[in-house]
């Protein structure tokens, strides 16, 4: 369905539709109270944080921030555009789609579902040459010495394109307008000068290459020899952009309904010779380096990505690269790995020649991004001189200013430190980094946690083309609050001064079990800070309510006014600041808590101080805020 599709309807359609069947066909859902909750569909999780309000017809989990209606679900949800969505809406409530309004590009619609067509015309020609071209032997005992059963090959859509230059044109095109539209695919190429085609791929075992849909979008096609190039991809098309595309994705998915990780490999073979011996979970970039794209669609998958290079130069130098692309994209609760093999294997080779245990406990033991990190940066500083330190921190210090703000970050600058000698304050100040508000005084607000998602309007924007509510992005430095601009994040963003407000904040979102560790916090109640007061309100609120998940509270803010207000500032907070491991939570909960009351003393002492004279009560207040101050800082001086 193409071209506007009238409001009116689209609102008619959403009055009629429940949203609580359209997700609930989706998502194992448990009614509590009067909404209902499960896992979310969208990002992993072990306890609900997703939340189905029926009375109100929208769905949202605080885990993620994915909100909406039906309408939004069933696009995120099912991958489908907005006209298909609306569609399969009408299906479900038995009304007809209306005509539509406005200009359509009916050309360039019917233009991509030929390609659709066509490429799906292609892959069961090429499977059938498999099965029954006079020389299919070359590819099947090719495919049979790389170890490929029948059954994986028929699972991944395996062909071959016999030699010659014009099967797949003979057999498809059936007159100049297939011709123009295979060329369009990818399929044939037009001979220069002269209204000739031929086709693109000859002499190739092919590999399909299909969207989230399961719909084929490409091909990738592997040589039987030693010609060159080894591995030939379509070009760039209506359907396929390499940049975003990976092979073996559809397959993972479909054969795998729990994926916890996923394995990034450089060849096609690679991913069905995994799957084949049981590590089903590998997929293959399409002639391209991995992309920043690539990892923010895997991580929203799963929380961890394992990259799989030869253990030669050129996959060091690769494996550097992809190192390049994570830093500014890996979150906390998100892990990347480099696995490196032994000179001359692959993974397909490797798991032939060792088995599917061996090769998992590889996979096991990768170097996490941390340890590559530093390992790859010490093998080239002399870390026995002051100027060999120097010059590490110097390579280090910028890389890890990319990353985004959180206990990785910190960790990971903390281990510079570590390296050097030098505190934080040092290496910022000999880097020439720019310095930022101290830990001496006690900071502003920091609204800022790096680049902000989410605008400050309300709880989401609502976009009439998508007819559902959705996070704005926003690409500039600096995040409005309260018609103020915020000051812009330091370098090595909150790790070095982090909110403890908002951390704290951070970790009772995601585990609000931890709310019953954290005493009244009246300290907090008359606070000038409002990050301060929506810690007070927010555990408070837990403390009420054992059990209750984010979701749930999003839901029961909403009906009380004074409440209600708070829920954007909760969404920025769970979104800019990190997710803290659940390892190590009440620890860093119980810091930021310590740092909370030792503000507030030395706040309030400091205001005792300032008054020209004091009451015998005041000097008494004065005396035992010193005792505390002087308490809590010797607890924290370490032992010598």
């Amino acid at each position: 369905m193409a071209g506007r599709i009238p409001q009116s309807f689209i609102d008619d359609l959403l009055a009629r539709v429940n949203v609580l069947d359209i997700v609930e066909a989706r998502v194992k859902l448990k009614r509590t109270g009067k909404n209902y909750s499960g896992l979310c569909p969208f990002h992993k999780e072990k306890s609900p944080s997703f939340t189905v309000n029926n009375e109100k017809q929208f769905y949202y989990c605080f885990g993620c921030g994915a909100g909406g209606n039906s309408l939004s679900f069933l696009m995120e949800h099912d991958r489908l555009s907005f006209p298909e969505a609306v569609e399969e809406l009408a299906k479900l409530a038995g009304v007809e789609m209306p005509k539509t309004e406005g200009p359509v590009d009916h050309q360039r619609e019917q233009r991509i579902k030929d390609i659709y067509s066509l490429l799906e015309e292609a892959s069961e020609y090429y499977q059938q040459q498999l099965r029954k071209h006079p020389d299919k032997e070359i590819a099947v005992n090719y495919l049979k010495n790389r170890g490929l059963t029948g059954q994986f090959a028929a699972r991944f859509g395996i062909g071959y394109a016999p030699p010659g230059w014009d099967n797949l044109l003979k057999k498809l095109a059936r007159d100049e307008a297939t011709k123009l539209r295979l060329e369009q695919a990818g399929m044939l190429i037009n001979k220069e000068d002269s209204d000739r085609y031929y086709d693109r791929f000859r002499e190739r075992i092919m590999f399909p290459i299909r969207d989230m849909r399961g719909r084929v979008i490409a091909f990738g096609g592997r040589v039987l020899g030693d010609e060159k190039p080894k591995y030939l991809n379509s070009p760039e098309t209506d359907t396929f952009h390499k940049s975003r595309e990976l092979y073996g994705l559809y397959e993972a998915r479909k054969y795998n309904q729990k994926l916890e990780r996923l394995i990034i490999v450089e060849g096609y073979m690679d991913v069905v010779g995994l799957a084949q011996y049981g590590i089903g979970y590998a997929v293959a970039t399409l002639g391209t380096a991995t992309t920043a794209q690539h990892l923010e669609r895997l991580l929203k998958m799963v929380p961890e990505v394992i990259f799989c290079f030869d253990g030669d130069e050129a996959g060091r130098k690769a494996a550097k690269r992809a190192l390049d692309t994570t830093m500014p994209v890996i979150t906390d609760g998100k892990q990347a790995r480099f696995l490196f093999l032994p000179e001359g294997e692959d993974p397909d080779s490797l798991v032939r020649q060792e088995g599917c245990e061996a090769f998992e406990q590889r996979l096991n033991e990768s170097l996490p991004l941390s340890d590559f990190f530093f390992k790859t940066l010490e093998e080239g500083a002399d870390m026995s001189s002051l100027d060999g330190r120097a010059r590490f921190s110097n390579q280090a210090l910028p890389l890890i200013d990319q990353m985004q703000p959180g206990i990785l970050k910190q960790m990971m600058q903390e281990k510079i430190s570590e390296l050097t000698g030098l505190s934080l304050e040092q290496l910022i100040s000999v880097n020439n980094l720019q310095e930022t508000t101290g830990t001496h005084s006690a900071p502003e607000p920091d609204y800022y946690h790096g680049e902000s998602d989410y605008s400050d309007d309300g709880y989401f924007d609502y976009q009439p083309e998508h007819n559902s509510f959705q996070p704005e992005r926003k690409s500039n430095k600096e995040f409005v609050k309260g018609g103020k601009k915020a000051r812009p994040a330091p370098p090595g963003g909150s790790a070095v001064h982090f909110n403890p407000g908002s951390t704290a904040i951070s970790i009772l979102l995601h585990l609000p079990a931890l709310a019953s560790q954290c005493g009244n916090l009246e300290i907090l109640a008359n606070t000038e800070d409002d990050t301060e007061k929506l810690l007070y309100q927010l555990n408070r609120y837990l403390q009420e309510n054992p059990g209750v998940t984010p979701g749930i509270l999003a839901v029961d803010w909403q009906e009380h006014d004074h409440l209600k207000p708070l829920i954007q500032q909760l969404n920025e907070i769970a979104h800019q600041t990190p997710i803290i491991d659940a390892n190590n939570a009440q620890q860093v909960l119980n810091d930021c808590l310590n740092r909370l009351q030792e503000r507030h003393l030395d706040k309030e002492i400091l205001q005792l101080k300032s008054q020209p004279h004091l009451s015998t009560e005041d000097k008494q207040r004065l005396n035992t805020l010193i005792m505390k101050q002087a308490g809590s800082r010797l607890r924290k001086t370490p032992e010598k």
